[in-house]
């Protein structure tokens, strides 16, 4: 706890680098990969929207992704963009406020959304007689529904953690955004609680997702193996390919980012593992899924042939 008189902090400092020379450059490579993430994700969602061929459990849950997606670089991306363009890269309070709790919102429903999707595949190469059944509208609804619920309430405890700490002398935040660890640092007051609500949220849902992603792909390996023809044990690994990817890679960065040692920790590696994550995998996630999955790539080109017909299907 600080002692004698301080002054509460209103604003923060943000920004990706700090060296005038890159901040041109910086703003370009960075809108044009928004503007691809962007495309990418409204393109998937328009077509799992409009293509009556792509109305599946499986493709719902692909539409949701694209917009959790989309949502999470937009909380990040603008603003940081913006910062590229002025001399001050400040940050309200409040503003910082929103923006982590948008933030925490989307990457928790990321992380329960690639779970939903690695049970859909479980239920649908291991059960394949009873997907629609298991797999039903209402149960989509339902899952999507609670994904969104889970992870608003998580942000609300979350973000009031941190923000019910005090602020005062240095408002420098080392990073692009509103971040967890960095506000944390910035305390000028005691940090254990919002620390151990942190770690506790982010170990329960990582820890949660990773074990239904793994029982359903150990599953999902055994039933491959019983398939006796060759062609059939390529369509069901081809099913979950794109998935595997997606999670892969998303995991594999958010475990790169967390997981290593404290003395280890670079700010450097902290801040390319965060945009790699809240911007370079939305742009991927349409990439992956788009070329991996033929139904996909053929509703975009009955899309690009005839765009009419499928907006008045739509």
């Amino acid at each position: 706890m600080a002692n004698g008189n301080f002054t509460q902090v209103t604003e923060f400092l943000t920004g990706v680098s700090e060296r005038p020379d890159l901040q041109i450059p910086l703003f370009f490579v960075f809108l044009v990969i928004y503007g691809l993430t962007m495309t990418g994700n409204l393109s998937n969602i328009t077509l799992t929207s409009v293509d009556s061929r792509l109305q599946t459990p499986m493709y719902f849950f692909l539409q949701h992704l694209a917009i959790i997606c989309l949502d999470n670089s937009t909380v990040i991306a603008p603003k940081m963009l913006i910062n590229f363009l002025v001399k001050k890269h400040t940050t309200s309070y409040y503003e910082c406020a929103t923006q982590l709790g948008a933030f925490s919102v989307f990457i928790v429903a990321e992380v329960l959304m690639l779970a939903v999707m690695a049970y859909d595949h479980y239920v649908a190469i291991c059960h394949p007689l009873l997907y629609m059944a298991v797999v039903s509208r209402r149960t989509c609804f339902l899952l999507v529904s609670l994904t969104y619920l889970y992870s608003f309430c998580t942000s609300i405890v979350t973000s009031s953690s941190v923000f019910s700490m005090t602020y005062c002398s240095s408002n420098v935040i080392n990073h692009f955004y509103c971040d967890t660890v960095s506000l944390i640092a910035l305390s000028c007051s005691d940090t254990s609680v919002p620390e151990a609500v942190i770690h506790i949220s982010a170990s329960t849902n990582l820890m949660f997702s990773l074990i239904t992603v793994v029982a359903s792909y150990f599953n999902i390996f055994l039933s491959i193996l019983k398939i006796r023809s060759s062609e059939g044990q390529k369509r069901a690994f081809s099913t979950c390919a794109s998935h595997m990817t997606a999670v892969s890679v998303f995991y594999g960065t958010l475990l790169f980012m967390y997981l290593q040692p404290q003395t280890n920790h670079s700010m450097g590696a902290a801040k390319m593992a965060s945009v790699f994550y809240t911007l370079v995998i939305p742009r991927l996630n349409p990439m992956i899924y788009s070329l991996r999955h033929k139904d996909v790539k053929a509703a975009l080109k009955r899309f690009i042939r005839n765009p009419c017909c499928f907006l008045k299907s739509f």
